[in-house]
């Protein structure tokens, strides 16, 4: 198995957390995974076979076929994916609301939504994933990538300075920043500041900030201690332990016990039982 990463520099790596490419058949004994949203977009190219499948979140025996080439949107809750298609797949994993500068759409037109790249990208996407099959290394593939990203920004890169400040608020200092105040320091008001920050990141703030709080559990509970979870709920900025259960429900589809004991070393994959 083949797992490579990649950050692109400047000035690709405001907006792109890295490129990642997976080769060789998974060593998983279950066939399907719930993935946990994180606030980001996520670009998904299938290189074994030009199809992706978008299973159900309730039927996961139902699923919708799309071409190989995908955009996954910001998620407000978990969706299934099967261990199959990543026997060779590559991406760009972008920084929440990186994005915006190449889908073509505000982001929020693609909130909850996987959306085959050919929608976005017309014919482009299709040329992509053909010079992907036929760079012949790793590093021949993220330089296509990197490229094709470039081109398509078309030297507009950049964000609303609004968006800007807004997200190195919430995410350098988590609980301590209420949305009103962040919009008020900006001089917005509470829906101009909601309609330009979902424009480009696709959540609202409030929803952004929770899916945030959410993930920063995630990362605490990865790292091995043990747990008390009315404690973790005070941490993780919770009002109380019912009110942090509810929220870790409402985005993952299970408890945190149940996460807990099932999650594995990528912490936003969970086997579907």
């Amino acid at each position: 198995m083949i797992s490579r990463r990649y950050t692109p520099g400047p000035p690709l790596c405001d907006f792109v957390e890295l490129f990642w490419l997976y080769q060789g058949t998974p060593a998983k004994p279950h066939a399907k995974e719930r993935l946990l949203p994180d606030g980001s977009v996520e670009l998904v190219i299938n290189l074994r076979e030009d199809e992706i499948r978008v299973y159900d979140r309730e039927e996961t025996d139902c699923y919708q076929r799309l071409k190989g080439s995908i955009v996954c949107g910001p998620h407000s809750q978990f969706f299934v994916i099967d261990t199959a298609s990543q026997e060779s797949v590559m991406g760009i994993h972008f920084k929440p609301g990186g994005a915006f500068p190449f889908l073509g759409v505000p982001t929020v037109a693609v909130r909850n939504l996987h959306v085959s790249l050919d929608d976005l990208w017309g014919g482009a996407a299709a040329r992509l994933r053909q010079r992907l099959l036929e760079a012949p290394t790793p590093e021949g593939k993220f330089d296509v990538l990197e490229k094709a990203l470039l081109a398509r920004a078309g030297g507009r890169l950049g964000h609303h300075p609004a968006v800007a400040y807004a997200l190195k608020e919430f995410q350098g200092k988590p609980g301590i920043r209420t949305i009103a105040e962040v919009s008020s320091q900006m001089g917005f008001s509470a829906k101009r500041f909601i309609q330009v920050f979902s424009q480009e990141v696709g959540l609202t703030p409030k929803l952004f900030c929770r899916v945030r709080r959410f993930q920063r559990v995630i990362r605490g509970l990865a790292a091995g201690r043990s747990v008390e979870w009315a404690d973790v709920a005070v941490e993780g900025g919770y009002y109380d332990q019912a009110h942090f259960i509810h929220d870790f429900n409402a985005f993952s589809g299970i408890n945190p016990s149940t996460y807990l004991a099932q999650r594995t070393e990528h912490q936003n994959h969970v086997p579907l039982s």
